[in-house]
């Protein structure tokens, strides 16, 4: 008889679910799946938004979250993956976060929980019932949350710094 552990059964779900959602989005800006607007429409809001360079940044966000999102899904190399969807979640939020809290009003609601929870799946680990586990957990490793999330937290504060400071200059500038 096989023991199923809810735990494990509980990750396997919000990883598959938190993933097929963030990797849907991310495919939207790399290949334009669902509706989105591929990598050309998507540097074109990336420049729009402040994101210099705006096709890096296009790339990026969209790696960050289809990436981050598979990976999530199959439970491989979940700190790593936890970590990037959150840190392209952050630069989400930066942009939202003008229109306030609640998504219906266009504010950051919606990116922000995503976010903590790629960034909670990438903490906790992916349970028994992933692809790390059936590696033995080789890039599951403490070494890598604690690199990932240092990774994601620097480049992430990088990016939103630099659109922020690039909005005050436009800012300044027409002032």
């Amino acid at each position: 008889m096989v023991c199923v552990n809810r735990r494990d059964l509980g990750l396997l779900a919000l990883r598959v679910g938190t993933g097929a959602v963030l990797a849907a989005h991310g495919s939207q800006k790399l290949a334009g799946w669902f509706g989105g607007g591929g990598i050309q429409g998507t540097t074109a809001a990336m420049e729009a938004m402040g994101f210099h360079p705006p096709k890096h940044s296009a790339v990026a966000a969209g790696l960050g979250e289809a990436g981050g999102g598979a990976l999530l899904a199959l439970g491989l190399a979940t700190p790593a993956a936890g970590a990037a969807a959150a840190g392209a979640m952050a630069g989400a939020v930066a942009v939202h976060a003008p229109a306030g809290f609640f998504a219906q009003g266009g504010g950051y609601e919606y990116p922000a929980f995503l976010g903590f929870t790629a960034a909670a799946i990438g903490l906790t680990g992916p349970g028994r019932y992933s692809a790390d586990h059936v590696t033995c957990h080789v890039f599951d490793r403490p070494w890598v949350v604690a690199l990932s999330f240092a990774g994601a937290a620097v480049a992430a504060a990088a990016v939103v710094g630099k659109r922020a400071k690039g909005q005050a200059d436009q800012a300044a500038e027409e002032f």
